[in-house]
């Protein structure tokens, strides 16, 4: 299961007529804990910004899951509401779920919400749809980079014969 950080960052962003204005943007990524959210949300701003920025807030989000799509303008936010029961106490529990849906209206993200979440088989009821404040979403991408120099991968020092040194 993923889990989702919110982080905000600081820093001065050039608009299309050029002008520079201070900004705090919300960004969504997907890491193992705070200190790898912060570390993959650095390296995401140095690719991004020039010059200096600041990692000002970091807090795990209660999104279950994003649903990014190939056109889209805006980041929603969808809370669902669904009814389970619990085979052992024998009573419903009421769930609340969180959602980003990309989309250019609210009437498309209610739409690929639906389509989305057409796998699940319990009845759902959409409660609210709101423009997000986030601006842009990294979901976890493993590399080969991601080991530190120096370090062996577990699968090869388990296998030294097939070992390139």
């Amino acid at each position: 299961m993923q889990t989702w950080f919110e982080c905000k960052v600081k820093y001065v962003k050039i608009s299309e007529s050029g002008k520079e204005r201070n900004v705090t943007e919300n960004f969504l990524l997907d890491a193992v804990s705070f200190t790898d959210a912060e570390t993959r949300m650095i390296r995401q701003m140095q690719e991004m910004v020039r010059g200096e920025f600041t990692v000002t807030d970091i807090k795990k989000s209660k999104i279950a899951e994003v649903f990014p799509f190939e056109n889209g303008e805006w980041w929603f936010k969808a809370t669902i509401n669904l009814v389970t029961v619990d085979e052992e106490a024998g009573k419903e529990k009421k769930l609340r779920t969180y959602y980003l849906v990309m989309a250019d209206d609210i009437k498309e993200a209610l739409q690929r919400l639906e389509e989305s979440l057409s796998y699940l088989v319990i009845p759902y009821v959409v409660s609210s749809i709101t423009v997000s404040t986030i601006i842009d979403v990294f979901p976890y991408q493993p590399s080969e980079s991601a080991v530190p120099e120096g370090y062996v991968p577990l699968e090869k020092e388990e296998n030294p014969e097939n070992n390139d040194e």
